[in-house]
């Protein structure tokens, strides 16, 4: 096995599916960001969620915000539903799986939020009920997806943001949400400061 060339491989991969993911997402993202904006001067705040890896990302999003990206400014409002154990397993041992996160949207959620729903194939059951539990509390979405975007993508309303990636493979779209992500964060920062 020629490893140095299995490496390449995926390092090409990346590179194809991002410049494809470019084309269809530049403008989604921007209008993204741009949502993120009016809802924190809304004095909202953005809820993330998702599994395994994009319970990472969720977090990762949380992080930037509250901390900060690559420009010195106050934190922003953002809060990753994957990360209180005592509550996440309390409602799957009392309740559901299925309800770890849309039982956070009902109780923390209000109309100015927006919930951040990451899942690479749209299947998550657990996040669809988060992005049902946001359109109860009237918030916006913006849903990271992959592989066609699953009922994730069929569940979403006009005003909601889709930002699907062109790719059946979890560790492309991993990749592509991570870049979106920091794409997301140095808009954020740009329209807030003024930056060019």
């Amino acid at each position: 096995m020629d490893l140095v060339s299995r490496i390449g491989h995926h390092f090409t991969d990346s590179a194809h599916v991002k410049l494809q993911a470019l084309d269809l997402l530049a403008e989604p993202i921007a209008l993204a960001a741009e949502q993120v904006v009016q809802c924190l001067l809304s004095d909202g705040k953005v809820l993330s969620c998702g599994n395994g890896g994009s319970a990472g990302d969720a977090q990762h999003f949380a992080s930037e915000m509250l901390n900060r990206f690559e420009m010195e400014r106050p934190g922003l409002a953002a809060m990753a539903l994957t990360t209180d154990s005592s509550t996440i397993t309390s409602i799957a041992n009392d309740y559901s799986f299925e309800l770890i996160f849309s039982k956070q949207v009902r109780a923390l959620g209000q109309p100015q939020d927006l919930l951040l729903a990451i899942s690479t194939s749209g299947n998550s059951r657990n996040v669809i009920q988060a992005i049902e539990a946001a359109h109860e509390r009237e918030m916006g979405v913006i849903a990271l997806t992959g592989k066609g975007g699953g009922p994730m993508g069929e569940l979403l309303r006009p005003g909601d943001i889709h930002l699907c990636v062109p790719s059946d493979s979890t560790a492309r779209i991993q990749e592509v949400h991570l870049l979106i992500i920091h794409c997301l964060c140095d808009a954020i920062d740009c329209l807030l400061l003024g930056v060019e």
